[in-house]
């Protein structure tokens, strides 16, 4: 089985080996995956070691890993957007990245020499409350919506949910109705707590949206941009045209 790392700051997984295929999602600078098949022009189909996701992406975007150290501690650049040498040049990764491996501001991909001396976090080494939650959301206000997308240069709503889950050490699946199969069911719109998924669906009742509710009756999501919007039984009002936008079908727990 062969291992890859992604080694751009974010690399479109499309639907086939092709740039004019969908992006259906993305691999961020550090992420692996495992390699499925390999296609002509440099296409790889590749399989993302975090959450299953399948796709195509270009060969010159992922390094070889096999030969790093899997029990390594993992970490995750923290600031809205990281500078890393990657082996001699700059590079700016977003918020959310990996650097699984790092030692004393040092990752070695094989022949490769990676330094970041950035903020980063080690999900999973504290214990988190609603105010870093919503000071991590918060870092994607008004990051434009992009289909695929999961990090503050572009995100879709539920790369959102899943980069800032990731965070907390909550390991979500990749798509909204995907998600929503996660966690503990919340009775009733009354019950929800800051920090609980929001779900909404379409007319035909298939999960097509995820947000993360905040206090006062608030969620965050990403709709046009990552945005505020006010929340009833009912669902997410826009808070510029004051009109019903997504219609709530559940709520789940997740810490």
């Amino acid at each position: 089985m062969q291992i890859v790392i992604c080694c751009v700051p974010c690399s479109p997984v499309r639907a086939e080996s092709s740039h004019r295929a969908e992006m259906v999602s993305q691999l961020l600078f550090g992420e692996r995956a495992v390699v499925l098949e390999e296609a002509a022009k440099h296409w790889i189909k590749i399989r993302c070691s975090y959450d299953g996701y399948e796709g195509w992406c270009q060969e010159g975007h992922l390094v070889n890993t096999s030969d790093i150290d899997e029990s390594s501690i993992s970490a995750m650049v923290s600031s809205w957007k990281g500078v890393v040498d990657y082996n001699g040049t700059i590079m700016h990764v977003p918020m959310g990245s990996s650097l699984d491996g790092i030692k004393k501001s040092h990752l070695f991909w094989g022949k490769l020499t990676i330094y970041y001396k950035g903020k980063m976090i080690y999900p999973g080494k504290k214990n988190w409350g609603m105010k870093d939650v919503e000071k991590l959301a918060f870092m994607f206000l008004n990051t434009p919506y992009l289909w695929g997308g999961k990090s503050v240069f572009g995100t879709d709503c539920s790369g959102f949910t899943q980069t800032i889950f990731r965070f907390l050490n909550i390991q979500l699946l990749r798509d909204a109705w995907q998600q929503a199969t996660m966690g503990d069911s919340v009775a009733s719109f009354d019950d929800f707590r800051p920090g609980d998924l929001a779900f909404f669906d379409n007319a035909d009742g298939k999960i097509t949206h995820v947000g993360i509710l905040l206090a006062k009756n608030k969620i965050i999501h990403a709709s046009g941009k990552v945005r505020v919007d006010k929340i009833t039984e009912e669902g997410i009002i826009n808070g510029d045209t004051k009109e019903l936008t997504h219609r709530l079908k559940l709520i789940r727990r997740f810490f």
